[in-house]
């Protein structure tokens, strides 16, 4: 397949001017404005888990209820995602983005007057709404920011803030709770809003479609991903496991009866069009594969060496660290790489190096040394990043550019979907007894092997 890596056009092939990009030096203040914005709803979404027992106890709630406040948040955000995709092809992918900003930046200055816990879920509803909508068409900005020929570079880039601020949060927010009230921790990520919002004028300007947004669908697909993931989140941590199966297949059916709906449509809430493509099908399905075993890995593991080996608190935070530095070193380089190799093969290897460093994690040894944990993780590390952002690149660069916004949708819903299944996952089997063993890494090694297949598959049937 040929590739140019400079951006430019192939000789004697018709190519969208569109394609190319900004221009220098505004795709440069365009790609900061874009990372600030990233980084802002990486941090607002994993913050608040540090700050859990000091909210119960400053509210009097129970610490399995307070829990609630970073459901409530991935729930509302992932009935976002699509809904709001839709919206931007419609309104413009900048104006969705920056509203979504405003919004959040509202809800986080009404978060000094949560004096009760029902109150304090409600304004957490309205960041993740801000949120949401943001992150929902941020990728399909990405790709209007670059050229296509250096779309994976852009997404190895915005990869590494995602990484970054993940590592941050947990850090910021120890130091806010040591140090300050608990509220301040829902406001710690508006100065990246204001910088984001300041410096936008150099995003994409934005573009209106010409289609209506069919509002019954969005609030559909919303409905739909409610009950999916409030099943999943009833059924492995509230211990309703009957009433959260069948909350679960509703959700399933009610998803499988709007794609129904949706196939008639050009521009479809849901993106069944996108789906039937084997090169964003089979990259979705790989990407959630791929997400569920690398959240299986991150929640599994700490159990693991505190409860199964024996590890402090504050050493299992230190024998972790191999893993997010790997992905923070390698994921921009393999984000390059894809401009230039086939990322169908990039993810085939990249899942079948991280299927062999889960499976030496599943077997490592009882009384295993800080190098035996570090060098397994970083080949399990080193796997994974080397297949989300060449398998992101897929699924993006493949849909027509007037979907781009419902690809991004699709992505992220892809990656909270996963990751929701991966905690949940591990939940269920720790309340079986079977977390502490080989088991979890093993069902994750197996979630690997699918994303390998799908990405075998894609390579097959779609030839990139």
């Amino acid at each position: 397949m040929l590739r140019m890596s400079d951006g430019e056009p192939v000789p004697g092939r018709a190519t969208d001017v569109r394609d190319s990009g900004l221009p220098m030096p505004r795709r440069l203040w365009a790609v900061v404005a874009i990372s600030f914005g990233t980084a802002l709803f990486v941090l607002d979404g994993t913050i608040a888990n540090v700050a859990l027992p000091t909210i119960a106890r400053d509210l009097s709630v129970d610490e399995g209820v307070v829990v609630n406040v970073v459901t409530v948040y991935q729930l509302v955000m992932v009935m976002a995602l699509l809904p709001f995709a839709n919206l931007g092809e419609r309104l413009g992918l900048r104006r969705v983005y920056q509203a979504g900003q405003v919004i959040f930046m509202v809800a986080s200055a009404l978060s000094f007057l949560a004096s009760s816990l029902p109150l304090l879920l409600l304004i957490r509803a309205g960041q993740a709404l801000g949120a949401g909508m943001a992150m929902s068409v941020g990728t399909a900005l990405i790709r209007q920011i670059y050229p296509k020929a250096k779309l994976g570079s852009g997404l190895g880039i915005n990869s590494v803030i995602v990484a970054s601020s993940n590592a941050l949060a947990p850090v910021l927010g120890g130091f806010i709770v040591a140090h300050a009230d608990w509220h301040w921790i829902f406001v710690a990520a508006v100065p990246f809003a204001l910088i984001s919002l300041l410096i936008g004028r150099f995003l994409p300007d934005p573009e209106r479609g010409d289609t209506s947004f069919d509002g019954v669908s969005g609030l559909w697909s919303a409905i739909s991903f409610v009950l999916l993931i409030g099943g999943v989140e009833l059924a492995a941590h509230g211990g309703r496991v009957a009433l959260g199966l069948v909350t679960a297949l509703a959700g399933i059916a009610s998803a499988l009866l709007l794609a129904r709906r949706e196939r008639r449509k050009t521009n479809p809430v849901f993106p069944v069009d996108l789906l039937a493509q084997p090169a964003i099908g089979l990259s979705t399905l790989a990407a959630i594969a791929g997400f569920i075993a690398s959240a299986a890995l991150i929640v599994a593991l700490p159990f693991r060496l505190e409860q199964g080996m024996g590890y402090s608190v504050e050493d299992v935070g230190l024998l972790v660290l191999p893993f997010p530095l790997t992905m923070l070193v390698v994921a921009p380089a393999a984000g390059w790489l894809s401009d230039h190799v086939s990322p169908s093969i990039m993810g085939l290897v990249g899942m079948g190096v991280a299927l062999a460093g889960l499976v030496l994690l599943a077997f490592l040894p009882a009384h295993a040394g800080a190098l035996a944990i570090a060098w397994r993780l970083v080949v399990a590390a080193f796997g994974f990043a080397l297949f989300f952002s060449p398998n992101a690149r897929m699924i993006v660069s493949n849909a027509p550019r007037q979907r781009a916004a419902a690809a991004g949708g699709l992505l992220a819903t892809g990656r909270l979907f996963g990751q929701t299944l991966g905690a949940a996952m591990i939940g269920t089997m720790l309340s079986l007894g079977a977390g502490q063993g080989p088991a979890p890494m093993l069902v994750a090694a197996g979630l690997a092997g699918i994303a390998a297949v799908a990405s075998f598959a894609r390579w097959r049937l779609a030839g990139n």
